[in-house]
């Protein structure tokens, strides 16, 4: 996995630094270590997940050891402990209220966690914040809270009144934006609905990213564009036939090929235009032993759990596709997508250590916790890797804004500005593994 540095400081600047909200295990916080920022703050409520982050450290995992790790609530955090200016406050709020598993509460739910998030960024004022949550936000039924949270994260410093309803907040939000003589804090916000798949995540998880810059912040920035997609998996399986003789795949062994109306339509492809193809489950567990409940020497969090089974709803995630979606499941049993489906029919459950490569997280970082833990921690995650896709992208629009606001002061001549931007573009930040190999990031 390439790893992104920061920008050298130029002119007095700091490094890019950054607090993580709802950290979980820390996919986004490795996300965005990995594209340059330096955490001031973790903050998690969870003893488990933060156990999680404290052993890789304890374990000299390098990307973790400069964390400072807050256990307890955001809500409860001392904001005017953290000096300097921060760059960047990312974070997935509980998605609880708003998931296709929950009981889809929204403002109802004490787990909401917007309104916290919301007050943090009031109170540090980053240039740029990362917002990540469930598709589910997005349903029809939370349509308004949907537009209020936009609203909050776009005019942050703008609270609630003391018993003030969330709806009566909301449209008070909308005069404001509306208004002319609109003052205070302001964010210019992108929210954008992604599938991880198209980043190389391999597993189809649909998640919404709002992502914002400060209006002072000239950034310009659009979210990443997709660098994987189904058309070019399906051309390496049925056209080319190159993913089976990668993978020694005999033909007696494979699924059942497509329609002949899409091998038609696939074969009128030009390979040479497609991106790269989506990961699937065997491309993701490449190298890997088959598990057993003695666990594994070589591989952390490799051990069997038995019991898989099949029943209408609960039928795994085929190994020549990207798994279904991870899920935390409920009392800690996670549901049919965290079992692999073999060709023969075959079923079992993925070891923590195979969810963590379907999450991409490194092989060297370790989950904390039984089986059923460590995978609520995974099922919560976001992928290591579409977060270091996006976090790279702000951090690169940031230092173009910056850049550009030194030209404009007077302060870099146009010829070193041409020199900086002209080198820095998104082909840049191609953060994902281009080949199909075991493992993402295991050298990490």
């Amino acid at each position: 996995m390439t790893m992104v540095q920061a920008m050298p400081a130029r002119d007095g600047e700091s490094e890019l630094r950054s607090v993580e909200l709802f950290a979980g295990a820390g996919g986004l916080a490795l996300g965005c270590e990995m594209a340059g920022f330096h955490s001031a703050a973790v903050v998690e409520w969870d003893k488990w997940a933060c156990d999680t982050v404290r052993e890789n450290q304890s374990d000299g995992y390098p990307l973790v050891q400069g964390w400072r790790v807050h256990e307890g609530d955001v809500r409860a955090f001392d904001w005017d402990s953290i000096e300097g200016r921060i760059d960047l406050v990312s974070g997935g709020p509980p998605c609880q209220p708003f998931s296709m598993g929950g009981k889809h509460q929204a403002h109802d739910d004490q787990r909401d966690m917007f309104p916290a998030a919301t007050e943090v960024i009031s109170r540090l004022t980053p240039r740029a914040f990362i917002i990540e949550n469930v598709k589910g936000l997005t349903r029809s039924s939370f349509a308004n809270y949907f537009s209020y949270i936009q609203l909050r994260l776009t005019m942050p410093d703008h609270r609630a009144h003391a018993d003030e309803s969330w709806f009566d907040h909301f449209m008070r939000l909308q005069a404001e934006s509306t208004s002319t003589h609109g003052v205070g804090l302001r964010y210019n916000l992108v929210p954008t609905l992604v599938n991880a798949a198209n980043y190389g995540v391999p597993q189809q998880r649909h998640r919404i990213f709002m992502v914002g810059f400060r209006s002072d912040i000239d950034a310009e920035w659009s979210f990443p564009a997709p660098t994987h997609s189904k058309d070019a998996l399906l051309y390496t399986q049925w056209v080319s036939g190159e993913y089976w003789e990668r993978h020694k795949v005999a033909k007696r062994h494979r699924p059942d090929a497509p329609a002949d109306s899409t091998l038609g339509r696939l074969r009128d492809l030009d390979p040479a235009v497609l991106p790269m193809p989506w990961r699937t489950v065997r491309d993701a567990l490449a190298g890997l032993p088959e598990p057993t409940v003695n666990g594994s020497r070589r591989y952390k969090n490799h051990s069997l759990q038995p019991g898989a089974r099949q029943y209408p709803g609960h039928t795994g995630s085929p190994e020549d596709q990207p798994a279904k979606t991870l899920k935390a499941g409920g009392h800690g049993v996670p549901g049919g997508e965290n079992m692999v489906l073999r060709n023969d029919g075959t079923v079992r459950y993925f070891t923590v250590r195979e969810s963590a490569r379907l999450q991409t997280f490194p092989d060297a970082y370790e989950l904390h916790g039984a089986w059923g833990e460590a995978m609520r921690q995974l099922g919560n995650a976001v992928p290591v890797v579409l977060a270091q896709k996006v976090a790279g992208s702000v951090a690169l629009h940031l230092e173009v804004s910056r850049v550009r606001a030194a030209v404009n002061a007077g302060m870099v001549d146009k010829a070193d500005r041409r020199r900086t931007v002209g080198s820095m573009d998104d082909d840049h930040l191609d953060l994902t593994d281009s080949s199909p190999t075991p493992g993402v990031g295991a050298s990490l």
